[in-house]
Parts: C-alpha cells; structure tokens; sequence
C-alpha cells in the first residue's frame, strides 16, 4: 500500500499578527487550533503540551519571541532588547530539555540587534521566525530523502511517541522517512507504541499515518521487545529533542528499553532530527531531564487509577547512548559510525 493524498498538516500558522498551533491535547477527536496572542500564552501551550515536538516547539518558541516584541510600547531600543532578553530567559525554561527551542529563541533575539527603532522590532524578529518556518520545513524533507533510503520494500517501521507533522514545521522527522519512502513506491507499515503517559504515538502517530493511508497498528510500549524478538520490525526509526556530540540522544522517556530491545535483536535503530536539534558542546550528564507532573501517569483522560496514597515518577525524556544507535539520519545527510568520530567530521 502506497498511501492517498491528503492536504498536508499545518501544524503552525501566523494570521493577523496571531500565532495559530494545531491543539495536540484535543487529537484525534478533534483538529482545532489553539491561538496565541502574548508571550505568555505561548508558554502555556508548550507546558501543557499542546503544542509539542522539539522541531515545533522552536519555532512557535520563535514567533512567542514576535509576540512580546509586539507588546513593546515607547522607550529606547536599549530597554526594548532588555525586556525581550527576559521574555526569552521564560521561553527556553517552559521545556529544559529539548534543544530546539533555545536554538530557536536565541536565533531570534539576536535578530532584535538588526532593528534601528522599537517600530521596527517585531518586523525584524518575524522576518528570522519566518526564515526558521521555511528552514525547518525544508530539513523535514530532506531528512525523508535521506531516511528513505534506508528502508525497504515491505518493511515494518517501529517508532515511538510522535515525530511526525504534528511535532515539527510539517511532514515530520521519523514519520518524514516513512512518507518519503511510501512516495518513492515502498510499501511500508508502522508500529506505533502508545507512548505512555500522555499517549503520543495511539493519538498523534497513528492520527497521522492513518490520515495519509499508511498501514498503522498501535501496541502498548512494553510489547516492543516481543515484537522484534520475534522478527516482527525491520527498522526501528524515532525522532530526538536533544543529539550531543558524542552520539548521545535525548527523546521521549521509553526509547532507552526500546535501543536495548533493538541491539538484542539485531534490529537496525535510527534516529532522525534536523540539524537544529544537535547540541555539541554538553555533556551526557549535563542534560536535564524534564520531570513532569505525577498525576500524568497516576490518571488517565482525567480519571485516576492509582490509589490515592501512591505517587508517581514521571521524567519525561531518557537518553540513548551512541552504541545503540545505527545512524543518525539528518537534512545533512546519515552520520553513521563511530557517531562521535562522524559528528565531527560533519558539524564540528
């Protein structure tokens, strides 16, 4: 099955000097946006997760920094940037650990150093948010290309959370390979893990794939290792919020076991980012893992499960370290191994 056309996702948009961000809490019941007029309305919708995905969240950390330019009102140019700087300190602290959003917001206020009046600001500020937009979509379709060639007629993809339109610019990061090699004539299916706790890959990834005709079955997440154990994935493909330098990659808490299952296995494991999601000067024991709210995981869809004197640990991300990884697919190309050594050669 080679998927239908559909009209393409449009996970940000900006109208009328309003940021528009598809509403990820209200899929797949409903496709509505959630509309963000201030800084701090932007802030919202990252730490409640509506708007999610560390491709998207870099740029709608982006357009957040237009929105509090555009509140500025008199004053000197000196007092504008300040107030900015501040606004963008709030930004890059509403997701620690993806990498994007800093890469993002910071692009977009050294930009402010263009502007020659406060009228001015928010113009220079949307003119970089816009060039981010485009770049971003485009390395989505690069890494498809590239990702592409890795996978196989009649391969089964697994993938885990969701790295697909709804968590980027468009077309997405791993669901950009699978559409890529769908459209050069592959018949490719995806499994999709639930992704526990706030189940990304039952709502979002198999949303998406559905919505394009790609053949889609959802497993819970501790079903992964049975499947490749018994031969059943060909490929495993996820998307990062955070790639160091040395091949360490941050992404969604449950990948780790899922790295294991696949060395064990003998399954290949990718990854697939674009270029704005590598951190090359962290350390692995530096990176902060986002510990979310307890009650994600002690309910569901608002109804509690757990008894009411138990807790819960909640992280959000996990880190892979680069002997579990294959190759790292890119809009730069596949770094392949030794990751460190390659890195280098490419970014460094």
């Amino acid at each position: 099955m080679t998927g239908k056309k559909r009209d393409s996702l449009e996970p940000v948009r900006w109208k009328n000097g309003v940021l528009e961000a598809i509403d990820t809490t209200r899929l797949p019941s409903r496709l509505v946006y959630v509309r963000m007029r201030t800084v701090d309305q932007v802030c919202s919708a990252i730490r409640s997760m509506k708007v999610r995905g560390a491709p998207l969240i870099g740029v709608v950390g982006a357009y957040g920094l237009v929105l509090a330019a555009m509140s500025v009102r008199g004053g000197d140019l000196e007092h504008a940037r300040s107030r900015l700087r501040k606004s963008a300190d709030t930004l890059v602290l509403t997701r620690p650990t993806g990498v994007n959003l800093r890469w993002a917001v910071e692009r977009v206020f050294k930009a402010s150093s263009r502007a020659r009046s406060v009228k001015s600001l928010s113009d220079e500020l949307r003119r970089e948010a816009d060039m981010i937009l485009r770049e971003e979509l485009e390395a989505a379709h690069k890494i498809g290309r590239f990702g592409a060639a890795l996978i196989e007629d009649e391969d089964t993809v697994l993938t885990h959370c969701n790295a697909g339109s709804l968590a980027t610019a468009g077309y997405g990061t791993a669901l950009a390979v699978v559409r890529s090699a769908v459209e050069e004539g592959k018949r490719v299916s995806v499994i999709a893990t639930e992704t526990r706790p706030l189940l990304q890959g039952s709502r979002l990834t198999a949303f998406e794939l559905a919505r394009d005709g790609i053949p889609v079955r959802v497993i819970c997440d501790s079903a992964a290792a049975q499947l490749m154990a018994q031969g059943v994935v060909d490929k495993v493909v996820v998307g990062a919020d955070r790639i160091l330098g040395t091949g360490h990659v941050t992404n969604k808490i449950g990948t780790l076991p899922i790295a294991l299952g696949a060395k064990f296995c003998g399954v290949p494991f990718y990854v697939a980012a674009p270029v704005s999601t590598l951190d090359l000067v962290t350390d692995a024991s530096q990176v902060v893992i986002e510990e979310r709210d307890q009650q994600e995981v002690l309910s569901v869809g608002g109804k509690r499960f757990s008894p009411r004197n138990v807790g819960a640990l909640n992280p959000a991300f996990d880190i892979t370290p680069p002997e579990l990884v294959t190759g790292i697919v890119t809009d730069s190309g596949v770094v392949r191994q030794p990751l460190a050594e390659n890195i280098q050669k490419m970014f460094g």
